[in-house]
């Protein structure tokens, strides 16, 4: 492998170097994205979402628009991986230095492992309810208690957490062909949920939705401003779907940086997007309501849909695959990120492996306090809140500051462009500071913002600090950075 010019052993490895191989066509980008969204918490977010519309057509819209809006903000962090070849802290150092950007890596890095734990527990919850079908596990799991949880819950989680481990022993080619396989196998049977209900409740028709009374007894203390089918209610459901991708607008360049072209990056968002994220939405809509048909109840968890079954076969089934796919989206999303982010901050003693391992570690020690528990639209919210005033630092420099052209070899040197001010941008750090306090701590610790707010925190947090990241550095533009 060609070592960058004088690149310095504090901020390269083999890991975080530009890629060589580039073998991410089409199809394995689009199965990033059938990783990161056909897992429990995917269908969860979108089962939750689905009551906030009042009705299929309004579900659709909002999750399409969302879904648009999503793909074009991947477009352009994808475009920047493709171009560049870099992972997504290396590609920080353009725009926060080559030291200030382990400020941003280490944010992302403590969203991915909140991610971690929240996936695991939702993929070992899929396999306790499987398995308390049995009488005397029932009772096992019903009268035996661990760090807050049943025994059972807390074997089942370590079993699972353990497990993921195994996938990433060969690095990002081993990432690349579980999902390949991990993605598809989910819509095949999400796809037989919803038929196997269909079927049970006699039939299906859109027009076909749960009473409004049940529909405002769910989401009354969701934080979602209206009444479900309001205008403020579907604006804030496209909000949140957009919200749910935060992290990984910021290090979906640690994939697309191995694809070999920009054509086939954009074939892969496309389908594995819009198109993609439409027709997992509707399959979670029509789920919904003929669980409800069947059940008479709002079931949101599929392991909540796959208990009820009478064929212990069939809930066999289901159980495994969905903790497959949330495996998936775990390695996917969880994973990789954390792996390179902690390989950025000390390059000599962490690689890719290492770097996961430690993400995992956090993501096990978090799990007797389950920060995750609660509303999904909350927990989106207040986890991806933090990631869009960085995002907004990071896309302004790149597209407006710099138009698209980094010198690559710079990003490996302790003495080049990016050194700014000792290694530290400080323009970017307070833009991005500035950012988090209004998309993050303002609503979500204190009350001084409209409750409505927090909702569209992560846009605020994007416009903010980008609009002051561009203001400084336009100001500076003429002044050079100390040494």
């Amino acid at each position: 492998m060609t070592i960058p010019p004088g690149a310095s052993p504090q901020l390269y490895n083999e890991d975080l170097a530009p890629a060589k191989e580039r073998n991410w066509g089409a199809f394995s980008i689009f199965n990033v994205w059938t990783s990161d969204v056909h897992s429990l918490w995917g269908y969860y977010l979108a089962a939750s979402l689905f009551l906030f519309c009042g009705s299929f057509m309004n579900f659709l819209l909002a999750i399409g628009i969302g879904s648009l809006i999503i793909f074009f903000l991947m477009q352009l962090v994808g475009l920047a991986g493709v171009r560049t070849g870099v992972p997504f802290p290396v590609l920080a150092r353009a725009s926060f230095g080559i030291w200030g950007a382990n400020f941003p890596a280490i944010v992302r890095a403590i969203v991915a492992c909140f991610w971690y734990g929240a996936q695991t527990a939702a993929a070992s919850g899929a396999i306790v309810a499987l398995l308390i079908r049995n009488e005397s596990l029932l009772q096992f799991h019903q009268s035996s208690h661990m760090l807050g949880h049943s025994t059972l819950e807390l074997i089942c989680y370590v079993v699972v957490w353990g497990l993921q481990l195994l996938i990433i022993q060969n690095g990002m080619e081993t990432v690349r062909k579980f999902q390949d396989w991990a993605g598809p196998a989910v819509w095949v049977m999400m796809l037989l949920l919803a038929v196997y209900l269909v079927v049970k409740s006699g039939g299906f028709s859109f027009s076909h939705t749960i009473p409004m009374d049940v529909l405002l007894e769910k989401t009354k203390n969701a934080g979602v401003p209206g009444v479900p089918g309001s205008l403020a209610a579907l604006a804030a459901v496209a909000a949140i779907w957009v919200t749910y991708f935060s992290a990984l607008y910021l290090n979906f360049c640690d994939f697309s940086r191995y694809c070999p072209s920009e054509r086939s990056l954009k074939v892969g968002n496309l389908w594995g997007l819009p198109v993609n994220l439409v027709l997992f939405s509707l399959v979670a809509g029509i789920t919904t309501i003929a669980a409800y048909n069947v059940y008479g109840e709002v079931l949101l968890h599929p392991d909540q849909i796959s208990a009820k079954f009478d064929s212990w076969f069939l809930a066999l089934v289901a159980a495994l695959t969905f903790a497959v796919a949330t495996l998936g989206i775990n390695v996917v999303a969880n994973f990789v990120s954390p792996a390179f982010d902690f390989a950025n901050v000390f390059p000599k003693h962490i690689d890719f492996k290492r770097g996961g391992y430690i993400a995992a570690l956090i993501a096990l020690a978090l799990y007797p306090f389950a920060p995750w528990e609660g509303g999904a639209a909350h927990f989106v919210n207040m986890i991806g809140n933090t990631m869009g005033p960085i995002f907004g630092v990071m896309m302004v420099d790149y597209y407006l500051i710099r138009k698209g052209r980094v010198d690559v070899d710079a990003l490996y040197r302790e003495d080049g462009e990016f050194r700014f001010e000792n290694g530290w941008h400080v323009n970017a750090l307070i833009a991005a500071g500035i950012g988090i306090v209004f998309s993050s701590i303002l609503p979500g610790l204190t009350s001084v913002m409209p409750t409505w707010w927090g909702v569209y925190g992560w846009f605020f947090g994007v416009a903010i600090a980008g609009a002051i990241y561009y203001a400084l550095r336009s100001f500076r533009s003429a002044r050079p950075y100390p040494a």
